[in-house]
């Protein structure tokens, strides 16, 4: 279903899709602009060459005198530099626009992509956006920097040959276009057959990047399982299916190209036969006879070029529609125009009879109202899928409630600024994400306000210092994509120091120290009492152990908070606590 609405909206926007890629174009309209009068410079040389050899090969068997075809050899040489030239700056010119409209347009797709709510990444595939950024965006440089102008050059080229051919012999220029109407009907049905052939194989190849990008993040998995062989095999089909596609797309142009060439040769052949009769009757010079060969010559290349070149703008076109299904993707959460400003968040967090659902009216929160005052511990606790890790999303603002409220400081979140709401909030997750690069860049986020000072300082603070300065290069050492090289403690450590870096209001754990062995989590136990000394702390915590001296303690049942209290409270009580706390001390 999700790939036909895609299909159905590509197709949609098609009318549009052209007129869109040429927004890019204006800020470097004045390039664009003299890269096209270079073009007719170089098709006025090209089309000139023929004629000045035609007259030196007329001077040479009429009247034999050398001097005028010496002037005429310079003049051919003037045009040859002029042609050069030309050429040059167009090509010089071409590229750098073309690369500097791709770099933008490359930016604005993942600055859109950047703020994209969370729920289009639940649903969209990495592989797809990756594909779109990189191929897809990729695919439409050959346009901006070489199709644009080449149409208008051989669209040029083709209505001067035209012209010139008629002013010189109206009668042998009727012979060469005898062909025309078959060779305009080829390139009508390349066009439609093109376009199709073109959208397959983008469609194949983003299939194909999603399948690498998934399984090559789960390959422990795979190898756990010893499933190398399905895979191997289930990707060979994928292979095959862009295998295929591409073969199409192949088989359009090694049909049609030899077909444009195999008209061209019997349009060149009838201009000898009624050329060279003319020229036995006296009708038309040898020299005008070379113009018209040469001319035929260059009057079919433009066309299958133009042919071709329409089919590289189809390719780029279906590109460029997976591209804007991306830009046109609206975010879910959109800041208000005059956002409200908390100069000093004080970290008071209240939900007033908020109900959520992530799909229509499938209900994770129903009706929940609590509150917890600035500087207070709570603890989130429950069965799996109770909805305690969707109370911190909606805290951050990563999802929208469908009713109530959700405040800090008396103030709605909706009212706040996505960047001030989540700047006041360090989140510390059970999954913790490691970027390639080195471990200062991970403590700091690309925050450069944060001195190397205070990333040493943070790292002290919560005991990551001590295996961070045993590395061999300290905060400057190495780690790969997703912390390959570091274990979970240790990367559970560097999460908690990059949280304290931002210096956050409040402070957000999910599940935070479930990846880490008993004598790692008591190394942190006490930075983490210190870290939330004076802020509002929210857990989520399936170890009861991890959350007993918290201030509060709300117990979630279904999607509703079934139980308030203290640990000692809870368990006096009698209820849904005391049975799990029981639960987790028999196991």
């Amino acid at each position: 279903m999700a790939k036909r609405n895609e299909i159905d909206y590509e197709r949609s926007i098609h009318g549009s899709v052209l007129k869109r890629l040429m927004t890019y174009v204006k800020p470097y309209w004045h390039f664009m602009t003299f890269s096209f009068i270079l073009v007719l410079c170089i098709t006025g040389f090209e089309l000139y060459r023929p004629i000045l050899v035609g007259k030196a090969i007329d001077l040479f068997i009429g009247t034999g005198n050398f001097n005028d075809i010496k002037k005429i050899a310079f003049i051919y040489f003037l045009v040859l530099i002029g042609s050069f030239v030309c050429n040059f700056l167009q090509t010089w010119i071409l590229q750098l626009t073309g690369q500097s409209i791709i770099y933008n347009i490359r930016q604005e797709v993942f600055e859109h992509v950047h703020n994209l709510s969370l729920r289009f990444f639940d649903i969209t595939p990495v592989g797809r956006i990756v594909t779109r950024i990189t191929n897809d965006v990729e695919a439409l440089n050959e346009m901006y920097a070489n199709i644009l102008v080449k149409l208008f050059k051989n669209s040029v080229k083709i209505i001067g040959l035209a012209l010139v051919m008629i002013s010189i012999d109206v009668k042998l220029s009727f012979y060469g276009f005898l062909l025309l109407p078959l060779i305009i009907g080829l390139t009508i049905l390349f066009k439609s057959i093109s376009r199709a052939t073109y959208r397959e194989v983008r469609t194949k190849i983003t299939v194909i990047n999603t399948y690498l990008s998934e399984h090559l993040s789960g390959m422990k998995l795979i190898q756990i399982f010893a499933r190398e062989k399905e895979k191997y095999e289930e990707f060979k089909g994928k292979s095959a299916e862009l295998f295929h596609a591409n073969y199409k797309e192949m088989m359009v142009f090694a049909i049609f190209r030899p077909s444009i060439y195999i008209l061209s040769v019997i349009a060149l052949v009838i201009i000898i036969g009624v050329g060279g009769n003319s020229v036995l009757k006296g009708a038309i010079s040898i020299g005008t006879l070379y113009i018209f060969i040469q001319y035929i010559g260059s009057f079919f290349d433009p066309i299958q070029e133009l042919a071709e070149q329409l089919g590289t703008l189809q390719s780029a076109m279906a590109s460029a529609e997976k591209i804007f299904t991306i830009i046109d993707e609206k975010p879910l959460i959109v800041n208000t125009n005059e956002p409200k400003n908390l100069p000093d968040v004080k970290g008071r967090i209240e939900f007033d009879h908020v109900w959520f659902a992530y799909e229509e009216e499938n209900w994770i929160l129903k009706d929940v109202s609590f509150v917890i005052e600035p500087g207070q511990r709570a603890a989130f606790v429950g069965a799996t899928g109770a909805g305690k890790s969707s109370i911190l999303n909606l805290i951050g603002r990563y999802y929208d409630i469908q009713r109530g409220k959700i405040t800090i400081d008396g103030v709605d979140i909706k009212e706040l600024s996505t960047d001030q709401l989540r700047g006041a909030i360090g989140q510390v997750q059970q999954d913790v994400f490691i970027f390639t690069g080195d471990i200062k860049s991970n403590i700091r986020l690309k925050k450069e306000s944060i001195s190397d000072d205070e990333v040493k300082q943070a790292a002290k603070y919560v005991n990551a210092a001590g295996f961070i300065e045993n590395l061999n290069h300290t905060y400057e050492e190495a780690v790969t994509e997703r912390g390959a090289t570091l274990s979970a403690g240790q990367r559970q450590l560097l999460s908690f120091a990059r949280t304290l870096a931002y210096d956050p209001a409040i402070l957000v754990m999910d599940e935070a120290t479930a990846n880490i062995d008993t004598e790692t989590e008591q190394i942190i136990q006490d930075a983490l009492e210190k870290l939330m000394e004076g802020r509002t702390t929210i857990m989520v915590a399936h170890r009861l152990s991890t959350i007993q001296h918290a201030d509060k303690i709300l117990v979630m049942h279904k999607g509703q908070i079934r139980e308030t209290g203290t640990h000692q409270e809870l368990l006096n009580f009698g209820g849904i606590y005391k049975k799990l706390y029981e639960l987790q001390l028999q196991s």
